[in-house]
Parts: structure tokens; C-alpha cells; sequence
């Protein structure tokens, strides 16, 4: 038995698998429009351990989505499977939300696109090919009418994830394919996790932090003109 818990909070997304060699066992996910992880993390792991008929002790690995996405999602994810880590000696592995979320689709040709929401036009992204590697790295693109159009003159291009939503209006080209209702889920966690645990492809439970790819910037408040 190789049984890895899956911790997803990248996004408005909470969810949280149980799966041996890659199979899921159970799967318990929220996502309501806001960032509940912090009330719902540790029940949905009680439950989906309870659901599973598994014990802490029995399971082999903690992996968690690294990111990048929201900040204060990630930092809740990550404390958590930190937390596990270090409670029940457990190692820790990390996987990437944007490689996640690729596998939520399966295409035969073209690029896969997926993205996650920032500020204004902003986007966390990557492309990917139909085998789901990497065709151009992670960054944060700030979308206009000329994104991503080295690949739209290609193929096909499918864009999904919460950041593509607001890319409906700018980029029209006509190979441009939205998917709606793709999230990264704990549920492409589970075979990618496993394949980390076979190659033994591990981080360090003390020194792992977050893959924010931005700085967290706190946005002051406008002082109020004193009136007299």
C-alpha cells in the first residue's frame, strides 16, 4: 500500500483526497464562492479518513498543492501538511497547481492553457502540450488581445481555470477554447502524488514554503480627509 493524503487550497477550492497508489479512496471538496479552508480543511480530512476506514498511522505520504494561487489558500494548505508531517513523521511532497489543474482535461492535440485568477487582468499561467508537459513556464501574465498567440497560431488552445473566465472577452481568436468549471481538485493530485512517491521526490517538512511567485502586497487603506 503506498496511501497519500491530498491537500488542495490554491483557489476558491478546498479539497482534500485519500487515494492508495493513485486510486482515491475519498475525495471531500467545497468550493462556495469564498475561501472557507479555514473551517472546512481539518473536517473534510477527519472525514474522508473516517470514509476511507483509514488511521493517521497508515498513511505513507502528506502532499499538498504548492501553487501558485492565493496566498492566504496556500498558506493554510501548507501549515496543515506541514502540521501532519511533523505529527505523525510523515514526508512531505509538493506539486504544482498549474500541472494539477492541466490534468483536469484530456486533449489529442493543441496546448492546454490552464490559469489562475490574480488581480485585474492578471493571471497566473503555463502551457502545457496534450502529454501534459511543459511548453512554456510559469508566470504571471497580464492578458490582452495578444495573449498567448504564438500558440492560437498553431492549434488549438484550451484555457481553463478560475483566471480564464475573465479572458472570455479579450482573446477571441478562433482557436481560443474555454472549458468551464475547472478547479485544481485533490483529485489530480492523487495519481500525480503517487508518482512522486515512487521516486522518492520529497521536500524538506522545516524548510518548505509556498511557490507564491509574487510578493504578498497588503493594499493600505485610503485615509479619510479629517472634517471640521
Amino acid at each position: 500500500m503506498s496511501i497519500i493524503l491530498n491537500i488542495e487550497t490554491a483557489t476558491k477550492n478546498c479539497s482534500v483526497s485519500i487515494a492508495d497508489k493513485g486510486k482515491i479512496l475519498a475525495i471531500k471538496e467545497l468550493n462556495n464562492g469564498n475561501y472557507s479552508h479555514a473551517e472546512v480543511l481539518h473536517p473534510f480530512i477527519v472525514d474522508i479518513l473516517r470514509e476511507a476506514n483509514i488511521t493517521s498511522d497508515l498513511i505513507d505520504a502528506v502532499a499538498v498543492s504548492k501553487g501558485p494561487g492565493s496566498y492566504t489558500g496556500l498558506r493554510i494548505g501548507v501549515s496543515a501538511a506541514k502540521g501532519l508531517c511533523f505529527a505523525f513523521d510523515k514526508p512531505l511532497i509538493s506539486l504544482d497547481t498549474l500541472t494539477s489543474l492541466s490534468h483536469s482535461i484530456a486533449i489529442d492535440n493543441g496546448f492546454i492553457v490552464p490559469m489562475i485568477d490574480a488581480r485585474r487582468m492578471e493571471v497566473y499561467a503555463a502551457v502545457f502540450n496534450q502529454k501534459n508537459q511543459f511548453i512554456r513556464e510559469i508566470k504571471a501574465d497580464i492578458i490582452d488581445e495578444s495573449s498567448f498567440s504564438e500558440y492560437l497560431k498553431i492549434g488549438k488552445v484550451y484555457f481553463l481555470g478560475d483566471g480564464s473566465q475573465k479572458c472570455k472577452e479579450t482573446i477571441l481568436h478562433e482557436n481560443a477554447i474555454f472549458v468551464d468549471d475547472k478547479f485544481p481538485s485533490a483529485r489530480e493530485m492523487a495519481q500525480l502524488s503517487y508518482d512522486k512517491f515512487k521516486i522518492s521526490d520529497m521536500e524538506n517538512v522545516a524548510y518548505f514554503e509556498p511557490f507564491y511567485l509574487k510578493d504578498f502586497v497588503v493594499i493600505p487603506e485610503k485615509k479619510k480627509k479629517p472634517t471640521f
